[in-house]
């Protein structure tokens, strides 16, 4: 298989290096040069992934062209591209519908989103790709979890999620910062935090029955300090705050 990419950021290059660590590697790549650094970057540590002249020669050399441009200037960008009916194209730009894509993309008749995590990169998380394809699904699958969504509104609202990142670490880095003004170690703080959070994680995982609000009020025990901590947050609005964050970022994601 001979993946193309237009755009060649982060999500890119996490994609990329996932697909690289694999053992059975069969998936040649040709990057876009629009981000110099990090195409040479991918380009010297594989020696099947190639840096195109430009982003109409990654769609003249691959069949399958994953579309990881910023929202910003997708529109400027596509518009100058000269797509074939035979191209599969999987937009990877949560802002923009299938709808608006498909027409940038046009005549190209096969067009999937798809919204992997830069985690992928080591084989973690999670890709939702809509509208269901096995070929996309088989990709992610690799690198993985892959969700196949078959609604449209479905998809918008999972997109959501991944809106949430940089607030996770922003929550982690209070906690961590609170630390070191109480004289805790930096590296010794980090640590801890990490690890600690690491393994809140699978707790979802050792309890698949439970919902998550059960977990919350499981592990804020009566009197106790988390029951304190979650007590002020939820007094203080500061969950319902966070909700209305997430509805803004819907109305953003779904706007068509």
């Amino acid at each position: 298989m001979k993946l193309g990419f237009i755009g060649t950021g982060a999500l890119t290059s996490a994609i990329v290096t996932g697909l690289k660590s694999l053992a059975d590697d069969s998936v040649s790549v040709l990057l876009s040069p629009r981000n110099a650094e990090i195409a040479a970057g991918l380009s010297s540590r594989y020696p099947d992934v190639r840096v195109a002249t430009d982003n109409q020669a990654v769609l003249d050399d691959c069949d399958t062209v994953m579309l990881a441009v910023r929202p910003q200037v997708a529109h400027e960008v596509l518009s100058e591209l000269r797509f074939r009916r035979d191209h599969h194209v999987v937009s990877l730009i949560a802002t923009l519908s299938r709808e608006e894509i498909a027409v940038l993309t046009a005549p190209a008749e096969k067009v999937t989103k798809a919204l992997p995590m830069p985690m992928i990169a080591y084989g973690q998380g999670a890709t939702i790709i809509y509208p269901p394809d096995p070929g996309t699904a088989a990709l992610f699958g690799k690198l993985g979890k892959a969700i196949e969504i078959e609604e449209p509104g479905e998809f918008d609202a999972l997109s959501v999620v991944t809106a949430t990142y940089a607030t996770y670490f922003k929550y982690l880095d209070t906690i961590h910062g609170w630390l070191k003004d109480r004289g805790v170690g930096e590296a010794r703080a980090r640590d801890y935090i990490a690890t600690l959070f690491k393994a809140l994680a699978h707790a979802p995982e050792m309890a698949p029955d439970a919902g998550f609000m059960h977990l919350a009020e499981e592990y804020a025990t009566r009197g106790g300090l988390n029951e304190q901590v979650l007590r002020e947050m939820t007094d203080r609005k500061v969950f319902d705050l966070f909700g209305q964050s997430l509805d803004g970022v819907h109305r953003r994601i779904s706007k068509s």
